[in-house]
């Protein structure tokens, strides 16, 4: 219980600090969003001013046109600029330009029903330039310039340029994924590129009339907004605002807090790990401590049980002479049973051992001295005396076979010398040549141009490669494409000997080498699961390598890695 309520406390310590931290992450990285939104607003301000602009020019240009100066004093008439209105208008892009009466009626126009509107001229009869946003009859939001025409008697009219907004918004910058909209003096949101905000009224401390926030705050200077407005418009987000007096309206900004959130969100997700990840190692040190402290203190109890018991045993036997006598006796006897019983356990172990390393060696002298017959019932007695001289060697073998066998039973080892191991595979191949041939088994093997010498036992070699000569013959059975690879090489000062086979492959590489594991059924073979297990412990004694594993292409290949001769003792 009280474990269970430190882990609880841990956990909320790192909520806390996690919560911290996302606090300390969502206000740091929100200003980085509140920049961007300004960045996004005075481009997107600084883009629909500069398009307006083109206009603006367009508009105090065509004031200064000599047809123009000239309709203003009454020297041309209206019909005759109407085609330069035109052309212009279809040049610049234009949707109307128009040529206004001090009062505002159109005097001549590319428009064939030019827009009329009598508060347009306010700000050109003063001399100054004037701008003004609507509606057009045909239902287009526009944008218009006037600048004033002066003659020697003062303002004759001005020159209306009107620009079609849908164009200027497509052409510019309504891909923009940020919210970006512009009022004029009024409030209403005359551009936008969310289009279902258009015309509406711009309220922000208004919730609920117009389009507004839902609710607003400020963090660090910044004013926030959450709105379920439209799902064009984020639901929270940095609201940011610009002046634009150059066309008498306000750009407006909203930045979604998305970004912010996920940087603050993440940041407390690597904190929470981090701190779980330290918590979890701390109490895992904890815990192992405890269990050491626990185990401590048992064996220290037992310790001092076993020390009463044997301090009152001692006691006793020091009383009573006669009863120690008769407990050594006891003693004496059951020691030497416990030796002899485990002389006989040895005994069982290396009758196996025995069992395993003179069973081939006396299959092989099987099969020649049946050989040998034949050839004698065939006349061949130099084919026969060679099967005997064979017989001999393998005899010779198996005595050094029981020699090493006698010595390991010691505990002695015959000394390492230096071995060739393109003879020990030669004499592999020869002891195997009758079962290769008799399975149909295609052997690919190179011997080594030079001899190559290596640290180990020739008998010892011999019998780990024929452990895994016969093995892979094992696996073989029974399957269409039999085939064995030997290849030796050397690897740095190492010598590494390799055998693949086409067989099924291994099952579990990790458990080959364990005594007695095999893979082979009742009454398969005769093998009791101890060839890997030997044959391990033998290339170990030699200080080498063996391992086993499945090869890509199919089989299963082992790799002996033995160490090489030294220079000198191959020359000795």
């Amino acid at each position: 219980m009280h474990r269970l309520q430190i882990i609880l406390a841990f956990l909320a310590v790192v909520a806390a600090i996690s919560a911290g931290v996302w606090w300390l992450g969502y206000r740091s990285a929100i200003v980085q969003v509140a920049d961007q939104g300004a960045a996004v607003l005075r481009s997107a301000s600084d883009r629909l001013v500069g398009q307006l602009s083109r206009y603006r020019l367009l508009a105090v240009t065509l004031a200064d046109h000599p047809d123009i100066l000239a309709l203003a004093k009454g020297e041309q008439t209206p019909d005759a600029i109407a085609p330069l209105l035109l052309k212009t208008a279809d040049f610049s892009g234009a949707l109307e330009i128009s040529f206004l009466t001090p009062e505002g009626a159109p005097l001549a126009s590319s428009s064939a029903a030019p827009a009329t509107d009598k508060t347009i001229m306010d700000r050109p009869r003063t001399g100054a330039l004037g701008f003004s946003h609507g509606v057009s009859g045909t239902g287009q939001r526009d944008f218009a310039f006037l600048a004033p025409v002066h003659t020697g008697g003062g303002i004759a009219g001005a020159v209306a340029v009107r620009v079609d907004m849908e164009t200027v918004e497509e052409s510019d910058w309504r891909g923009v994924p940020q919210v970006v909209l512009f009022t004029d003096e009024e409030g209403q949101i005359f551009i936008s590129n969310r289009s279902e905000l258009l015309f509406r009224s711009f309220m922000p401390g208004v919730p609920g009339a117009g389009f507004g926030p839902d609710h607003a705050w400020t963090l660090r200077g910044l004013t926030l907004w959450a709105t379920s407005e439209s799902r064009y418009v984020p639901d929270r987000a940095v609201y940011g605002t610009l002046p634009l007096p150059v066309i008498g309206m306000t750009g407006h900004s909203l930045i979604s807090t998305q970004p912010a959130e996920r940087i603050a969100l993440l940041q407390a997700a690597v904190t929470a790990a981090l701190c779980l990840a330290f918590g979890a190692i701390l109490f895992w040190a904890t815990e192992r401590r405890r269990t050491l402290a626990l185990a401590n203190t048992r064996l220290e109890h037992r310790v001092a049980e076993r020390t009463e018991e044997l301090t009152r045993a001692n006691t006793q036997l020091r009383q009573e002479v006669s009863e120690r006598l008769e407990a050594e006796k006891a003693l004496r006897r059951a020691q030497a049973d416990l030796v002899q019983a485990g002389k006989l356990s040895a005994l069982g172990q290396m009758s196996a051992g025995i069992s395993h390393e003179l069973n081939q060696p006396l299959m092989a002298i099987q099969s020649f001295s049946e050989n040998a017959q034949l050839f004698m019932d065939k006349d061949k007695p130099e084919e026969a005396r060679a099967n005997l001289g064979r017989i001999a060697e393998l005899s010779r073998r198996m005595g050094r076979i029981i020699k090493n066998l006698r010595a390991f039973a010691r505990q002695e080892t015959e000394p390492m010398t230096r071995v060739d191991i393109g003879a020990v595979i030669d004499a592999v191949l020869e002891l195997a040549e009758t079962r290769l041939r008799r399975d149909g088994v295609q052997v690919e093997y190179t011997p080594p141009a030079a001899p190559v010498y290596v640290r180990g036992g020739e008998v010892r070699l011999q019998q780990v490669l024929m452990n895994l000569m016969t093995n892979a013959l094992d696996a073989m059975t029974g399957r269409e494409a039999k085939r064995i690879e030997l290849n030796v090489a050397r690897d740095g000062g190492d010598v590494l000997v390799s055998l693949r086979d086409t067989g099924p492959g291994l099952d579990d590489p990790e458990k080959i080498f364990d005594p007695f594991y095999t893979t082979k059924e009742v009454g398969q073979s005769e093998g009791m699961g101890l060839g890997l297990s030997i044959s391990y412990g033998l290339v170990q004694s030699f200080g080498g390598d063996i391992t086993g594993r499945n090869h890509p292409e199919g089989g299963a290949v082992f790799r002996i890695r033995l160490a090489s001769a030294p220079v000198e003792e191959v020359a000795a």
